[in-house]
């Protein structure tokens, strides 16, 4: 941050807190559609009604392949029987160690603090809820930003 050298005491607006807002996403990488879901924290069982969500809203006709990093709550054993019992429906593959570049949803992320949280002051979490749901209301219908975003034209 730069003060002029004049001013002495300079005030920064800034929330007193650390608090955050969890969002599990995922992209259609062919039309673009953007499925999120929000919770308190992440977890196996917040992970697992994600994915529970995410097969309810998608074609049953195709095999969901959902890439992922390696979090201890994408290997919950927890999910195991419901991901035997859904292996026609739904695939989990998992990306190297610390590789988030590969992973198209992690591009989503990045323009959405981009667009919705740099340089903004947010007074209460709620404000900062609203303009990124804003964004992703946006992105729930095929568009072409998050197709060439996930590089697929």
């Amino acid at each position: 941050m730069w003060v002029p050298p004049e001013e002495k005491d300079p005030i920064l607006l800034h929330a007193p807190t650390r608090k955050s807002i969890s969002v599990f996403g995922a992209v259609r990488i062919d039309t673009g559609r953007l499925l999120t879901r929000s919770f308190a924290i992440f977890n196996a069982m917040t992970f697992f009604e994600f994915l529970k969500y995410l097969l309810e809203r998608t074609y049953r006709k195709r095999v969901i392949h959902m890439i992922l990093d390696n979090s201890r709550y994408h290997h919950a054993k927890l999910l195991q029987p419901w991901l035997d019992e859904h292996k026609g429906e739904i695939v989990l593959e998992f990306l190297p160690p610390y590789s988030p570049e590969l992973n198209p949803i992690e591009r989503v992320w990045k323009l959405t603090r981009r667009l919705c949280v740099h340089n903004r002051y947010f007074p209460k979490l709620e404000n900062l809820f609203d303009a990124v749901d804003g964004r992703f209301k946006m992105w729930k219908t095929p568009n072409t930003t998050l197709r060439r975003l996930c590089a697929v034209i």
